[in-house]
């Protein structure tokens, strides 16, 4: 082979691995291109599915709500008879009730406070009665103390707070003392950590310790 058609080779072979170097770069810009491509495609469908899904579930919850808002949840009420008592709590997942006397001021204490926490918690009933209205309760549940309120779960009773003695044994615990003493009875549920909820309850009994619960036989 003369050295003219040699080189004529080289330079032709040179040629060729440029053209298939150009193709493989076109071939790699075009496959990552698809590639950004599909991953858009799959951020907005995994977008829109969540959004979606988002949007059951606050149906679901916003159809919850209504339902429990029509069985009474979300406030307090007085109900006035024994057999709406056990209706209500064999029918109702929790439930706080509340067995007063009208003219016991400590009962009138518990009853702001168990307002305002009823507003709070749309998946507990919270209710109250008249001991006058319960004779037969009273006596099957033993109560001898009053305020007396009583925790229960799927209609079991599973834990009961007589007098204040567990709230500072003070006419003026707070709120968030009862409440959170109402989520250790696994009745209300808290957002925040109970054990800084206690620390500030704690603190607030530091001052006062009256004795004022009333005995009711």
């Amino acid at each position: 082979m003369s050295s003219s058609e040699y080189n004529e080779q080289e330079t032709a072979q040179e040629n060729l691995a440029d053209e298939v170097s150009e193709a493989n770069n076109r071939e790699n810009a075009l496959t990552e291109d698809d590639i950004f491509e599909e991953l858009e495609k799959d951020d907005d469908f995994a977008i829109a599915s969540f959004r979606e899904q988002r949007m059951k579930q606050l149906k679901r919850e916003m159809t919850e709500l209504q339902e429990l808002h029509q069985k009474g949840h979300g406030s307090y009420t007085e109900i006035s008879s024994e057999k709406e008592v056990i209706e209500i709590t064999t029918s109702t997942k929790l439930c706080v009730v509340h067995y007063f006397h009208k003219e016991f001021r400590r009962c009138q204490i518990m009853d702001k406070h168990l307002t305002t926490i009823a507003n709070r918690h749309f998946k507990t009933k919270f209710v109250k009665i008249n001991v006058e209205n319960a004779p037969f309760l009273v006596e099957k549940l033993a109560i001898k103390v009053l305020p007396c309120v009583m925790c229960l779960v799927d209609g079991i009773v599973v834990d009961r707070i007589v007098g204040f003695e567990e709230l500072g044994n003070t006419d003026s615990f707070t709120t968030e003392a009862l409440e959170l003493r109402l989520s250790r009875s696994g009745v209300v549920s808290l957002p925040e950590d109970p054990k800084k909820q206690e620390r500030k309850t704690i603190f607030g009994f530091s001052e006062g310790n009256e004795d004022d619960d009333d005995d009711w036989d």
